[in-house]
């Protein structure tokens, strides 16, 4: 994929966005980015009725050892060459926002995007280890949750602490299209096509070369 053909524009602050729009909210560190990402973002898009989605490039995850996370800047031009989608946005604002926290995130968002309506997006490896989150409690009472299944998280997952706790708040997969004018707590599983790909094997894939 070159330069020249990608789709997915860059934003060092907010992507352009309309009054209303639902907005999907993928957060990482993408190190690297990979047609996973984009597989649980295209699915989202759809499944979800998002008018778009940004992937929020963090400049470090507080859970993850960051010693060796490339420069920002990089990763946000590998994301935009991966996510080549142009209803997929790149932005690197948590740094603009000096955030470490997701919750902080959200909630820098919606006091600047009050007219947004936003679905935080995760794998299912992460709700399995939501509850570690700083905050999660609070998270949930930000923003919908939409949860894509990842391969070997499903039981994991639905019986992890913060599946437990947000059981009554689960909205049917039937009913996903809802989810971004339902006010939170509410969150869904969608189960979709499924793919093997992680950053972090992609990493020990590349170190081991």
């Amino acid at each position: 994929m070159t330069r020249a053909s990608r789709a997915s524009r860059i934003f060092a602050r907010l992507p352009p966005h309309g009054a209303g729009q639902r907005i999907g909210l993928y957060g990482g560190t993408f190190n690297p980015a990979h047609l996973g990402h984009r597989h649980v973002s295209l699915l989202a898009l759809r499944r979800l009725g998002l008018d778009q989605l940004w992937w929020l490039v963090t400049p470090g995850n507080p859970l993850k050892d960051i010693g060796a996370l490339p420069p920002l800047e990089e990763r946000m031009e590998e994301a935009a060459e991966v996510a080549s989608h142009p209803r997929i946005a790149i932005t690197g604002v948590e740094r603009a926002f000096r955030t470490r926290y997701t919750a902080d995130l959200i909630e820098h968002l919606k006091r600047r995007t009050p007219d947004a309506r936003f679905v935080w997006i995760m794998g299912s490896d992460n709700l399995a280890t939501f509850h570690r989150w700083e905050r999660w409690r609070e998270i949930v009472t930000m923003a919908p949750i939409a949860v894509v299944n990842r391969p070997a998280t499903l039981a994991a997952t639905l019986s992890s602490p913060a599946a437990q706790a947000l059981a009554p708040y689960r909205v049917d997969e039937a009913d996903a299209k809802t989810l971004a004018d339902r006010a939170p707590p509410a969150w869904t599983f969608l189960i979709g096509p499924r793919t093997s790909l992680s950053s972090t094997a992609l990493r020990a894939m590349s170190a081991a070369s």
